[in-house]
């Protein structure tokens, strides 16, 4: 399904700032899959979903998705394959317009559009459907503007339309990091049932260790633009956040210490 091969990414090159965001990151999920990615901060989670989106292109490596190898895709022709949420619930939908609004655009992705076509009486009585799934009472507030909704109701209907049309491969960054803890939970049920519901393969990266051992079916650690630990089958099964805090603090410690050591000490967490 999707196949990262040898990803390299810097910025700023050749200046004080350079930054090597990605260090040959290589990546391979069958269908299916719901990957976490987990990591410290500037450790290259986020910078790997917006190479896989194409928010810009890698510097080396290749990308294959869906059969299609989309290296040298822009970021609109990979919007056909990929949906895709932001940590921020303001992001990706126009706060004048109403719910069903939002959605209908969402629906129109990748055909010619006009609102008034779009919004046809089986149309709305779709939305009004799925609405009803999310369990949030939104689809008796079709006309409302999304933007007197709060985070979670706004983030839960991004959802919804990032995965309107069962996108190859759905990306997540961060996207309940913005909310308080009871919306956060109401997005995250949301968010595993659309996948498990739809059978959609997905890349989430998170900060929660507990979202990351109970969601999905792999883990994925990052470190310094590197996957350092990858967790599937029984081993993802017995994870659980002090283990992982455990090699978090593992990767701390052999910074510090001999290369030789260092991975040794690597080895014994993974």
């Amino acid at each position: 399904m999707l196949h990262a091969t040898e990803l390299h990414k810097t910025f700023y090159a050749g200046t004080p700032n350079e930054i090597h965001s990605l260090r040959g990151v290589s990546l391979s999920i069958d269908q299916g899959t719901f990957v976490n990615i987990i990591g410290t901060n500037g450790s290259g989670k986020s910078t790997l979903l917006n190479a896989i989106a194409g928010v810009f292109f890698v510097d080396s490596g290749k990308i294959e998705l869906a059969g299609h190898d989309i290296t040298r895709y822009p970021e609109h022709r990979r919007a056909k394959l990929i949906g895709r949420v932001f940590q921020n619930p303001f992001s990706g939908t126009a706060p004048s317009m109403s719910i069903e609004e939002n959605i209908a655009l969402a629906s129109r992705r990748g055909k010619p559009r006009g609102l008034n076509w779009s919004l046809n009486r089986q149309l709305r009585s779709e939305i009004s459907d799925r609405l009803s799934l999310l369990k949030m009472g939104l689809e008796d507030r079709l006309e409302t503007p999304i933007g007197n909704l709060s985070g979670g109701q706004r983030q839960a209907i991004t959802l919804l339309m990032a995965t309107w049309h069962k996108p190859d491969l759905l990306l997540l960054d961060e996207h309940t990091a913005a909310l308080d803890p009871r919306s956060a939970d109401q997005v995250i049920r949301v968010t595993d049932e659309i996948i498990a519901r739809d059978r959609l393969t997905a890349l989430m990266v998170t900060h929660s260790m507990q979202q990351a051992v109970s969601l999905g079916n792999r883990i994925v650690m990052m470190h310094q633009g590197q996957i350092v630990c990858d967790l599937s089958g029984a081993e993802k099964a017995r994870a659980r956040p002090d283990d992982l805090l455990g090699r978090f603090d593992a990767i701390r410690r052999s910074e510090q210490l001999t290369p030789a050591v260092a991975e040794l000490l690597r080895r014994s967490y993974i």
